[in-house]
């Protein structure tokens, strides 16, 4: 079922009317103008996304609503981009060389709690930056760049970004950027309200299939290989295991196929276990160390254990430069942005995967949520919905647009972002 929502008023056919840039007009103007003009269809986008949650890679009702937005403002869209039916690819060009700029709008929901890590929030930052800087960019005719937003689907497990990566999607980008919705509170001081650099770290995951032999529970157990057995030595062996791994390294478990009845030998077993260190080499370690806890538990079974690894979400890599330029321009709309943490969080994001490949911006901007809420909650499902949640991710997208700006007309900036990301590879 595909559902577009224009909100109260017709589809914008044209682009708005935003006035040229000169030596006394700061971009901000532009951005500002164009903004304004369009954000009545832009709630509509959001709150179309946010009644729909969907999960990854089905994510239909969102890929259809953007993708009718951005045509109907006159941008040469893409559908079902590099073979992933729900992503898409908007691209505004202007002259024949310079910078090109990334954006990504994410919009996939968590299992029975929809929109609880705010990714409606992070399509309309993206939006926004990306419409933002077309407009920047038409305002200034003598200034050649490209600007793409990208749909990036399934960032809940389904590793979408680095899906796209493989299919060439990032392939000339100079820079991309993005950034995603957290509690305001939780930025190191009441002074801030979002954070440009706050490393993520890196997950790994395997599904493994433990097979055994049906036999009947009552009659003749011994005639029956238990995968239940399996399944359970195997995670015993884990929660053992958790001791001994570092306080910064995190591993998870969900039984995805279990019995289902008592009465019979269960032939049949699946579970998942996901591990998470501050560095790929240190997740993928561990996981190696869990896939031993899995073939020792068919070992001890006489169980068959087959298993196969997920895509891998990379740590992010910090670029100084951008996210001092986005510090800087947020800071133009009245958010107090704390430029690096200290510790990087315990969760994960195939953006990493991406800020592998060239310099990129993963920042987090501040919505009003309940204490002690954070992502991952209904509570802060409920959060994500609010308008003051909606005027937040408006601010962000427009800082990030200011920051694509500063990456395209500076040669400077764009020379730092790149030494930045440089340097950063040489350390690992």
């Amino acid at each position: 079922m595909t559902i577009i929502t224009t909100v109260q008023g017709p589809v914008v056919e044209t682009a708005p009317a935003i006035p040229k840039l000169n030596s006394t007009n700061h971009p901000q103007t532009v951005v500002d103008t164009a903004i304004s003009q369009l954000e009545p269809q832009i709630l509509a986008v959001n709150r179309t996304i946010y009644d729909h949650p969907e999960l990854c890679y089905e994510e239909v009702v969102a890929h259809d609503t953007i993708v009718v937005l951005l045509k109907s403002l006159g941008h040469n869209v893409t559908e079902h981009a590099y073979g992933i039916n729900t992503s898409f690819e908007s691209v505004f060009e202007q002259g024949t060389d310079g910078q090109e700029v990334v954006f990504n709008a994410e919009y996939d929901a968590l299992p029975g709690i929809g929109h609880a890590c705010g990714h409606n929030l992070i399509a309309i930052s993206g939006i926004v930056a990306y419409l933002s800087l077309c407009a920047a960019l038409q305002a200034s005719p003598d200034v050649s760049g490209r600007v793409r937003l990208l749909g990036t689907p399934a960032e809940e497990g389904g590793a979408g970004k680095v899906k796209l990566l493989e299919a060439g999607a990032y392939k000339g980008a100079d820079a991309c950027l993005m950034a995603h919705p957290s509690s305001s509170t939780t930025h190191g001081s009441p002074q801030y309200t979002g954070t440009a650099g706050w490393a993520t770290i890196s997950r790994t995951a395997v599904v493994a299939d433990f097979i055994g032999k049906p036999a009947h529970a009552g009659g003749n157990p011994w005639d029956g290989i238990n995968a239940l057995d399996a399944l359970v030595s195997a995670y015993t062996s884990v929660a053992m295991l958790r001791q001994q791994i570092r306080p910064e390294q995190r591993i998870h478990a969900c039984i995805l196929d279990a019995p289902k009845v008592g009465n019979v030998i269960p032939p049949h077993t699946r579970v998942q276990f996901a591990t998470r260190s501050p560095t790929y080499g240190g997740a993928r370690s561990l996981q190696d160390r869990v896939i031993k806890c899995l073939e020792g538990a068919a070992v001890a079974t006489g169980c068959t254990v087959n298993y196969e690894k997920e895509l891998p979400y990379l740590d992010t890599r910090l670029n100084d430069t951008i996210n001092a330029r986005y510090v800087v321009n947020m800071a133009r709309y009245g958010e107090a942005i704390r430029q690096t943490a200290d510790e990087p969080m315990s969760a994960s994001t195939d953006m990493g995967n991406v800020t592998y490949e060239m310099p990129g911006l993963h920042a987090f901007f501040g919505i009003p949520c309940p204490d002690d809420v954070s992502g991952h909650h209904p509570s802060f499902t409920a959060a994500s919905g609010t308008p003051e949640a909606f005027q937040s991710a408006i601010r962000c997208g427009k800082g990030l647009a200011l920051t694509g700006w500063d990456l395209m007309v500076d040669d400077k900036i764009m020379e730092g972002a790149r030494a930045d990301f440089e340097e950063d590879k040489t350390k690992r």
